[in-house]
């Protein structure tokens, strides 16, 4: 299964993709993660990502994406992978179907988790106060100001690509307001029509 969830930041990606590598022994793919061990195991794309990143540059899609074909062919994830947080872009989307393309290969299904922003903001403030409550660090960007940085940004940059798929057909959107289990099963079902 190759997967890619999609949704605004604190819609519940990572707590799907979580359950998703439980219930099917798949990778969760993170770019920020593949970027670093590239670099750190110094293959060629990982070299070229470590000179962008020194000098205070933003890794070029090309780059990202080289990666991602990297990181894919690992043992791990010859049964698929689910990418949350890539693509980004409308280019990164039309980049990695492009290199999935030339290895053969297809996404399984593209799922978006749509969310309500307002009551994200609240679900942001929860988050904060359930993690203080617990006596753990507090993600620096999880305050109202740097949220909704991320929102603009996710509205901007991100969103599109989930009209990019639904124009392909891809696109599967499932209400990520719905308590977590709800959104798991809808999952379930989505993923369970795309084998069948």
């Amino acid at each position: 299964m190759r997967l890619i969830l999609l949704g605004a930041p604190g819609a519940g990606k990572g707590t799907q993709a979580a359950r998703l590598m439980q219930k099917s022994s798949i990778p969760q793919l993170s770019t920020g993660d593949m970027l670093r061990a590239a670099v750190a195991a110094g293959t060629a794309v990982g070299l070229k990502a470590k000179t962008i990143m020194d000098s205070g540059g933003l890794v070029p899609d090309e780059v990202v994406v080289g990666i991602v074909a990297e990181r894919i062919q690992k043992p791990d994830a010859t049964r698929g992978f689910i990418l949350d947080g890539f693509p980004r872009t409308v280019a990164q989307a039309q980049a990695l179907d492009a290199m999935l393309a030339g290895k053969r290969m297809d996404l399984d299904a593209v799922i978006e988790l749509k969310v309500d922003e307002a009551a994200l903001l609240d679900r942001m403030a929860q988050r904060v106060r359930e993690t203080k409550a617990a006596g753990k660090p507090v993600r620096s960007d999880d305050n109202p100001e740097a949220f909704k940085t991320r929102l603009d940004t996710y509205r901007t940059q991100t969103a599109p690509v989930s009209a990019y798929y639904a124009k392909t057909g891809r696109l599967s959107v499932i209400d990520g307001m719905a308590p977590v289990d709800s959104v798991s099963k809808a999952i379930d079902q989505v993923l369970s029509a795309v084998k069948a």
